[in-house]
């Protein structure tokens, strides 16, 4: 067993925090929505200086459960600072119109790339600011990509895809930010009831939630978003650019390892080249990748509904795909869009030349926070793996697509009943 030094225990019992008495803190006010960084003030969630946080929870969302575990093992100083030099982003995005606006971003903070700029004169007093948002650029490599240029689907064009089949990206990591008010305000509930189902149901593992009203920002421990971009991205706010997106939920068994028995891969893929396409072209693609396994219900559930799936009387079947899901998680479906498009305003994006999705949950969401969508675009039939039928005939079964015809021609299922995420 690993043991702590006394040092490092001092160290430690330096960085708890009390969250029950309210008089202990002296926090940096944040006022949600200005379109002044000065004036919104720094999120603080480190736990270096108790007096200085002003959120409820702490940074890296899933991944704070691991640092604790480094600072448990001696490996990590928990009072230990990080050094920001030179991770600057290698692209600036905004600031834009939304930013300002607390209804259209309310689950990340618009500021996050850029602490180091913003915020320096809280730095030189000494609090302790981390990035939620980091810009980076990388050259993707997919096998589909690969065999679309060999089969003269997507085109060589030595900017966004090079001769050695790798495309050009920029990509952004979000960490959640729930900014509570709205939050609550964006699914139609109070924020005392949002506050208390949260504590109720983490079962208190953040107590400041109901002890600390006066805490309005909120650093969930879950998974945030990825978003790749190609093409030009100077001008992904512009209306009059043609822009190509495809919001996607993480879905670890078909994105990465190829499973068979949805259409997730594929459909991502497809919207990789729809983006491609729109780059070439003089535009931009947006993909933005959530972390939501198993539409939220984790992948553990997802294996348990599957093997519900296939052990049935009469095998796979669509009247049974969304049953089996309720029998074993209570419900379908818990990913809930109404947080998904902001992101999306986050990068200033007005209008959305094609949406790679045939989701209605997904469409309504974007469009009922003010972001026009003008084309829908399914995955095509032959993308459609055999086993992955199940899943497209239940879709539609339930309401899943829009009705009627694409203005490219493709022909989208009728609707009944209530929509689906895919």
């Amino acid at each position: 067993m690993t043991t702590s030094s006394p040092t490092k225990k001092r160290k430690f019992k330096k960085a708890v925090v009390l969250t029950s008495h309210p008089g202990q803190h002296h926090a940096v006010p944040i006022a949600w929505g200005e379109t002044d960084p000065s004036k919104r003030g720094p999120l603080i969630g480190s736990v270096t200086r108790a007096e200085h946080r002003n959120v409820i929870g702490t940074h890296s969302g899933s991944y704070s459960v691991y640092r604790a575990l480094a600072v448990a093992a001696g490996a990590l100083d928990p009072l230990r600072k990080p050094d920001l030099t030179n991770t600057a982003p290698t692209f600036h995005i905004g600031p834009h119109p939304q930013w300002s606006d607390p209804d259209k971003i309310v689950s990340l903070d618009p500021f996050g790339a850029v602490v180091s700029e913003v915020f320096g004169e809280y730095f030189a007093r000494g609090f302790d600011i981390r990035p939620t948002i980091a810009v980076t650029r990388a050259h993707l490599r997919l096998h589909e990509v690969d065999d679309a240029v060999r089969i003269g689907r997507l085109q060589v064009d030595g900017s966004v895809l090079k001769a050695d089949g790798s495309l050009r990206v920029t990509k952004v990591a979000i960490e959640p930010v729930w900014y509570l008010p709205g939050v609550a305000h964006r699914f139609g509930c109070q924020e005392s009831d949002l506050r208390r189902i949260l504590f109720e149901h983490t079962a208190g593992m953040f107590p400041e939630l109901v002890t600390r009203n006066d805490l309005k920002v909120f650093l969930p421990p879950i998974g945030g978003t990825t978003i790749y971009m190609f093409g030009k991205l100077d001008g992904i706010a512009d209306p009059d650019q043609k822009l190509t997106a495809r919001v996607h939920d993480e879905c670890n068994g078909s994105d990465v390892f190829g499973s068979d028995i949805c259409t997730c891969r594929p459909y991502l893929v497809h919207g990789i080249e729809e983006c491609v396409r729109t780059a070439q072209a003089g535009g931009a693609g947006v993909i933005v990748y959530n972390r939501k396994e198993g539409r939220a219900l984790g992948e553990v559930t997802k294996f348990l509904v599957y093997n519900a799936r296939k052990r049935q009387h009469g095998g796979d079947s669509a009247s049974q795909y969304f049953a089996r899901t309720e029998c074993v998680a209570g419900v379908q479906d818990m990913r809930f869009q109404e947080l998904m498009p902001d992101p999306l305003h986050w990068l200033g994006i007005k209008k959305i030349d094609r949406f790679v999705s045939m989701s209605n949950m997904k469409c309504d969401a974007i469009t009922r926070s003010g972001i026009e969508v003008v084309t829908r675009v399914p995955i095509p039939d032959e993308l459609i793996p055999a086993d992955a039928r199940v899943e497209m005939d239940a879709k539609m079964a339930a309401g899943y697509f829009t009705e009627g015809v694409l203005p490219d021609g493709n022909e989208l299922a009728k609707a009944k009943g209530r929509p689906l995420g895919e």
